[in-house]
């Protein structure tokens, strides 16, 4: 367990680092280029180091038996995760117009209605489900190194876009919020406005990432529990 902790501390902890407050020192030295090599470098390294200790660790007693009701809410979950990822992947609409003009601050809509951090928010559903249903202690690690580097980096990048991008990232998040479904209860934004690929593309991986679990880890994960 040793082992799993120094990794997701090296994992998490390297990523900050390099992310924010090395970054500038280092590419002053550097470049942008051989910076951002060594960046995925060091990502990939931590990660594999994670992921080899992660499997080299002992099993431990599950700190609670998740019944059918967490299964359940789970699997409900894990579909809003999807969708949240496949949505952010194509039309965020707070990315810079490529031509360098100023853009409108557009109408949140989809799953930046939800959130206008929706793959950081799909990562952190994701860590605390599996927390969720497989409560051992490597897996708790694991997860919730997942769950701070999403939250705490989504925090991360709003400061920073606010430095860079001021004449956008507030009104943006006055339209939006960090929080899932925050703005559209605070009626800031509504709820709605789906593409066609935002769920069905979420469908899709959802069906295929629970069906995964059994011939990759042995056991069956969302409906496939039940069918």
């Amino acid at each position: 367990m040793g082992n799993v902790i120094a990794a997701a501390i090296a994992f998490v902890g390297t990523h900050f680092l390099l992310s924010h407050p090395l970054r500038r020192a280092i590419v002053a030295r550097i470049g942008e280029g051989p910076f951002a090599g060594l960046y995925s470098l060091v990502a990939a390294v931590t990660l594999g180091w994670l992921a080899f200790a992660y499997r080299a660790a002992p099993a431990t007693p599950l700190l609670w038996v998740p019944g059918d009701g967490i299964w359940i809410a789970v699997t409900i979950v894990m579909l809003l995760a999807s969708v949240l990822l496949v949505g952010s992947l194509i039309g965020n609409p707070a990315l810079p117009d490529p031509s360098g003009q100023r853009k409108p601050v557009p109408e949140a809509r989809g799953v930046f209605a939800i959130t206008r951090h929706p793959m950081m928010w799909a990562f952190a559903l994701w860590g605390a489900c599996h927390i969720a249903v497989y409560p051992m202690a490597a897996n708790i690690v694991l997860a919730s190194s997942v769950i701070i580097l999403a939250l705490v980096g989504a925090a991360f990048q709003d400061d920073t876009k606010r430095r860079l991008r001021p004449n956008f990232w507030p009104a943006w998040q006055q339209r939006t919020s960090y929080v899932p479904f925050a703005a559209i209860l605070a009626g800031r934004a509504q709820f709605g406005g789906f593409r066609a690929h935002d769920l069905v593309g979420g469908l899709i991986v959802w069906l295929a990432a629970t069906w995964a679990h059994m011939p990759l880890a042995g056991w069956a994960a969302g409906i496939w529990r039940w069918l």
